[in-house]
């Protein structure tokens, strides 16, 4: 038999993850098929995250990183590996994480899904030009090159102006007393007054009184004198004379927002400034010369705004001259394609980014990967049905099935019991939260789960299942809404019942966000005031983050750390060092870390990747100095209180009722496994929700309240959502009034009253299709809710 040198490689079919230690996992040793979809489920916090995306996502990065580049292996040491013995059979792997970066202003619906490239295409080569006019390259159509944008707004649409009003808020403060509130702080601000003074200014009398001719100078002046500045002596040190160089607040201001590297300074510049429209190109972003090429009668601005919808069928329809204008349309039709499959035709191509949920910028990235033809990659994906109405999500798993067929390995992390129903293997982790959970309690196919016992998951997905029918209230009173015209909503009136559970619902784009949170919030907001109106108080409760930085946390946001921080002042080594509560701060120079500035985190900024955060070599995360970590309050430093979980602290504080209130708030909506200090960066927006909820909780006011969720079962295992169900029920039986936007149908079949908006999305939403009860929208049997409301209220029935 011939043997030959080299051995003979097998191919593994599993991904092998051996002794797996990332943040709450206990050397989870566990195998997943390749090729196949795999989806991680367990309750919130039980560590399917760590696994999913802490450690094989994490781990398949590090090797692509190392395949690359000497100075992408520095980085990965900085970063350091994940927490994990070995994994072997991993392909390289795109992440489509919900929580990934978030994306700038420039970037767009068109920039994400790469469809404005294939539009600029168009317009370059298959445009109709004015008489004369030269071609145009496709960069020149783009608001984000120097070649096309308007060179009045640098291609934002907007100009950012300052006003007197905004500079100087009080004119009754003179130069020296501080008038000029955007000047920086600390020496530099000092350094400008004293130049002013050197130029001849009278730095002394309120502002008011200065000539207009000079605020305005001082103001706005592009010009930058410099003079010999004499500082005045202080008795403690010698002063020599200096060139000290003018600038004025509006050059400062314009200065440091498009320039610095500091995000607090930029948003401290930002706060001088106002948004206005450009003057030149009426906010098109583009330079004339491209505004002036149309396509099918329409400039690239006009298309760009059309729903994606709409722009597929001007493309469909319109007279296409030559080769190079057929291949280019269909090209674009077929990256449309996806998009509107994944119910996301309402979008369009100039919506910006930031404007997006988490989960409408996930789909629209998985959306532009079916077209990416990539084969032998491993797809992990953060709950991509989040957001998603059950009429969407079948189309989801089309989508997913597409990708497996394509020969790749797609890993879900999911709480939507459709998705796991669907998947080929599961990962089951728990069995709960936090410290309790980290364990894989079962690896394999669906079917099988049902005979682990100690799984949440399996008691819902093979239990009795259904909703628990809802109480049944009758409202007292209503708001009523007229003749709403927003977005895609048209003209319509809108009644909400008061003094009961609502649900919102209609598929993705069809109006429900706009009618609750921007339309009803508002005008009861506006309508509070009227001391007839039924409603005492607005509470909304969304998913953006509590803090974009490691420096809020929990304790932080709840309030629950200046409690904290007084018992550690309290503390006899505090008091006779003579301590106060700012020593106790990581956010003031005095007790926190000086290497971190207290965040515990440095920053290491990688070129073309967003910067990643690694524990500081200093205080290895502690954030405080060690002095201060000297005192302790029942036998833990500061730095091991912040440590603790919810859970834990809520036991450790129970004689301090006003901690223990909030903790307890914590605890009941699902939070015991959160830690204190745990970052704001590190918390999914169903968990920063929940926190916003649980500090609204413990506030418990007798005024009658609304309370408006979009989507709060986001992000929940459906053990958790009963809970969380339990709580909001709870308010409304207490006399509040609570409004859901919701797709998950054991929510709704269990409100009071449903309001289900439709029947599609964007241009072919925006009206009621049906309300009432549960019972009546899902008997009406219009628009897309009813036959899956029916199905929820099915399983309900004895």
């Amino acid at each position: 038999m011939h043997h030959s040198t080299a051995p003979e490689v097998q191919h593994d079919p599993f991904v092998r993850v051996r002794g797996a230690r990332e943040h709450n996992l206990r050397g989870v040793d566990v195998d997943i098929p390749r090729d196949a979809l795999t989806v991680f489920t367990g309750v919130s916090g039980s560590g399917k995250s760590s696994l999913a995306f802490g450690t094989l996502y994490a781990e398949a990065q590090r090797r692509y990183f190392e395949s690359v580049a000497p100075y992408a292996r520095r980085l990965i040491h900085q970063i350091g590996a994940p927490k994990v013995d070995s994994v072997t059979g991993l392909p390289p792997a795109v992440s489509l994480e919900q929580r990934r970066s978030s994306p700038g202003t420039r970037s767009s619906v068109g920039t994400v899904t790469l469809l404005s490239n294939s539009l600029r295409m168009l317009y370059s080569r298959a445009g109709t030009y004015p008489p004369g006019a030269e071609r145009l390259d496709s960069d020149a159509f783009s608001p984000n090159t120097a070649a096309g944008a308007c060179p009045s707004c640098h291609g934002l649409g907007s100009i950012h102006r300052t006003t007197e009003e905004l500079l100087v808020p009080d004119p009754g403060l003179s130069i020296r007393q501080g008038a000029i509130a955007a000047w920086p702080g600390a020496w530099q601000g000092k350094n400008l007054r004293d130049v002013l003074e050197a130029l001849g200014h009278d730095v002394d009398a309120p502002w008011r009184e200065l000539a207009a001719k000079d605020r305005e100078w001082i103001l706005f002046t592009e010009e930058q004198p410099v003079v010999t500045v004499h500082p005045v002596r202080d008795a403690d040190r010698i002063q020599r004379p200096y060139q000290g160089t003018y600038m004025s607040a509006h050059r400062y201001v314009m200065r440091t927002f498009s320039d610095s590297k500091s995000a607090t300074l930029r948003a401290r510049a930002e706060r001088f400034l106002t948004d206005s429209p450009c003057p030149v190109c009426e906010g098109r972003r583009l330079r004339p010369e491209a505004l002036a090429v149309t396509f099918a009668g329409r400039t690239i601005a006009q298309l760009a705004a059309l729903p994606l919808t709409a722009l597929d069928s001007v493309l469909a329809s319109a007279p296409l001259d030559g080769e190079a204008a057929r291949v280019l349309a269909e090209d674009l039709r077929a990256r449309i394609g996806p998009v509107v499959e994944l119910g996301l035709g309402y979008l369009s191509l100039d919506r910006t980014a930031p404007s997006l949920s988490a989960g409408e910028l996930q789909r629209l990235r998985l959306a532009t990967q079916l077209r990416s033809g990539l084969f032998g990659v491993v797809y992990v994906l953060d709950e991509p049905s989040a957001g998603l109405h059950p009429a969407d999500t079948e189309a989801l798993l089309g989508v997913l099935d597409r990708l497996k067929a394509a020969g790749n390995t797609v890993f879900v992390v999911e709480h939507a019991l459709d998705v796991v129903r669907h998947a080929d293997w599961l990962v089951d982790v728990g069995p709960l939260a936090g410290e309790h959970g980290g364990r894989v309690l079962y690896s394999g196919p669906p079917r099988e789960l049902a005979g682990v016992a100690e799984s949440a998951t399996a008691r819902h997905l093979f239990g009795p299942g259904g909703a628990e029918p809802g109480p049944g209230r009758a409202a007292g009173g209503s708001v009523r809404l007229t003749g709403i015209d927003r977005h895609n909503l048209r003209g319509l009136d809108a009644e909400f019942p008061l003094g009961v559970f609502t649900a919102v619902t209609g598929v993705s784009g069809s109006g429900k966000s706009t009618l609750v949170g921007q339309v009803l919030a508002r005008e009861v907001g506006d309508r509070i005031a009227d001391p007839a109106f039924p409603v005492r108080r607005l509470v909304e409760v969304d998913q953006k983050p509590i803090g974009r930085t490691p420096r809020s946390n929990l304790a932080t946001y709840t309030g629950l750390f200046d409690v904290v921080r007084k018992l550690f002042t309290a503390a006899p080594q505090a008091r006779a060092r003579g301590w106060k509560a700012g020593r106790f701060s990581f956010n003031v120079p005095g007790g926190r870390c000086e290497t971190c500035q207290g965040e515990g985190f440095v920053s290491v900024e990688l070129l073309f990747l967003p910067s990643t955060y690694a524990p500081c070599p200093e205080c290895a995360g502690a954030r405080y100095n060690t002095e201060t970590l000297e005192v302790r309050y029942e036998g833990l430093t500061i730095a091991e209180v912040l440590g603790l979980t919810v859970e834990s602290a809520a036991a450790f504080f129970a004689a301090v009722p006003a901690a223990a209130r909030s903790l307890r708030a914590l605890e009941e909506i699902g939070l015991g496994y959160l830690r204190l200090g745990q970052p704001a960066t590190e918390l999914s927006g169903g968990e920063a929700q929940r926190i916003k909820l649980a500090t609204e909780l413990q506030r418990r006011r007798r005024d009658h309240t609304l309370y408006v969720l979009d989507e709060p079962t986001t992000g929940l295992h459906p053990a958790d959502v009963r809970v969380l169900l339990r709580q909001l029920h709870g308010l409304v039986d207490a006399g509040h009034s609570v409004v859901v936007v919701e797709h998950d149908m054991e929510v709704v079949a269990g409100a009071d009253w449903v309001i289900d908006l439709g029947p599609g999305g964007g241009t072919d939403g925006g009206r009621i299709v049906a309300a009432g009860t549960p019972a009546q929208v899902a008997a009406a049997g219009a628009g897309r809710t009813a036959g899956y409301l029916a199905r929820a209220l099915g399983a309900v029935r004895p």
